[in-house]
């Protein structure tokens, strides 16, 4: 089939899509790709932005992640500043926004996620360079921002903002933040950071407006600020797949392979895919997975007579003040947490994830690279629990915090 394929539209210029054009050409494609983008910038890496961007350590073009003449080499078709409106999978098309049309015979889907956003006056959200410049000017000593979510991207953007000298109120509905995803114990020792550092977090309280000068609670309260920032989660940019017949559930669905469709892939933040390693379906946000995903979706596209089911252990890292976390695997819906290296106390350890019986993710907090490396060749091979935890328990106790 990759002698016939001479037309592939990506649509997303994203980190997923940047690598999907790039596979393409590495292995050996020398047909039209034509990458759509709705933002008029070249395609720019986003974990910065709630990190080195919004600080002001960065200049905005630090961000890009290929330059001019690495774009040039790929012999792109750039669409940017265009949004992709519509699908017609069994004529092969893309219509877009400004009313044209771009006809493929392969397809990569990569269009990301966009905010949620609240109810009211307009709030600051997290999601591009854009959004990042336009909070940055607005923080400094003598400001008062209220962040509403206590996520990664929230708690990111709090450490930044009291960095930065202003005053910080962090609102999570959850009674403890991230607990649902790293459990109870270790997301305590995520808040209290914030909190010694001066952060005014606020658990247990509901959201339910932006207001002209703050936030309202659900009691009625309302939380006053200069700046307001909503980072509580994303949806995924599918409803320009409406009517295409394509599957779409929290996110495009697609098979081991990333196929979503004859001739269509997906790749990014955008792809429910399943992954067999852990034997279900997923969508993750994270940068590391959307690169793999966009060159894993690329050569299945092109070599559909080798296609390789797409496995891999995901990986995440958050920056907050001085602390740098890095996990492994698949956090969610886990069964229960063992402390297995370290001291929560000391703010130094990796956590183990159990679900059913296997070892299915591992967190760590203040250590190196290497240590966190071995826990993920574990989840690689699919080890059992008690195989991986007694490893470890010669070094140190195991504690367990099984879900209620």
């Amino acid at each position: 089939m990759s002698g016939t394929l001479e037309r592939v539209a990506i649509v997303g210029a994203s980190a997923a899509g940047l690598a999907a054009a790039e596979t393409l050409r590495r292995e050996g494609y020398d047909g039209t790709i034509t990458l759509i983008g709705d933002e008029p910038h070249a395609p720019y890496d986003r974990p910065p932005l709630s990190k080195q961007v919004l600080a002001g350590d960065w200049t905005p073009e630090r961000v890009g992640l290929r330059g001019a003449a690495d774009l040039e080499a790929l012999r792109l078709d750039l669409r940017l500043g265009v949004a992709a409106t519509g699908l017609d999978v069994p004529d092969g098309t893309v219509r877009l926004a400004d009313g044209s049309k771009v006809s493929y015979d392969g397809l990569i889907v990569a269009t990301g996620v966009r905010p949620r956003r609240l109810p009211g006056a307009d709030a600051h959200v997290m999601r591009t360079l854009d959004d990042a410049l336009a909070l940055r000017d607005r923080l400094g000593p003598g400001r008062r921002l209220v962040v509403v979510g206590a996520g990664f991207l929230g708690a990111e953007a709090a450490a930044v903002a009291s960095g930065l000298g202003a005053e910080v109120v962090l609102l999570e509905p959850a009674p403890v933040p991230l607990a649902h995803a790293v459990g109870t114990q270790v997301g305590l020792v995520l808040s209290r950071v914030h909190e010694r550092r001066g952060v005014d977090l606020r658990t247990g309280v509901t959201v339910t407006e932006v207001t002209a000068n703050g936030v309202r609670l659900a009691d009625g309260q309302v939380v006053e600020a200069d700046e307001v920032l909503v980072a509580i989660g994303s949806l995924p940019n599918t409803d320009w797949l409406d009517g295409s017949g394509l599957t779409v559930g929290d996110g495009l669905v697609c098979d081991e392979y990333c196929e979503a469709g004859p001739g269509v892939y997906a790749a990014g933040d955008v792809a429910r895919w399943h992954n067999p390693l852990f034997g279900t379906s997923m969508r993750i946000e994270h940068r590391t997975n959307a690169g793999e995903q966009g060159m894993a979706a690329a050569r299945n596209l092109l070599h559909p007579e080798a296609r390789k089911p797409f496995a891999p252990v995901p990986y995440f890292w958050s920056d907050q003040y001085d602390m740098k976390i890095q996990a492994y695997g698949y956090l969610r819906g886990h069964d229960e947490v063992a402390v297995v290296e370290g001291d929560l106390a000391e703010g130094r350890f990796v956590a183990a994830y159990r679900t059913g019986d296997r070892l299915t993710g591992a967190l760590a907090v203040g250590v190196t690279p290497k240590v966190i490396r071995q826990w993920r060749q574990s989840i690689a091979v699919g080890a059992r629990w008690r195989d991986a935890v007694e490893v470890t328990t010669d070094r140190g106790g195991v504690h367990a915090e099984p879900r209620g």
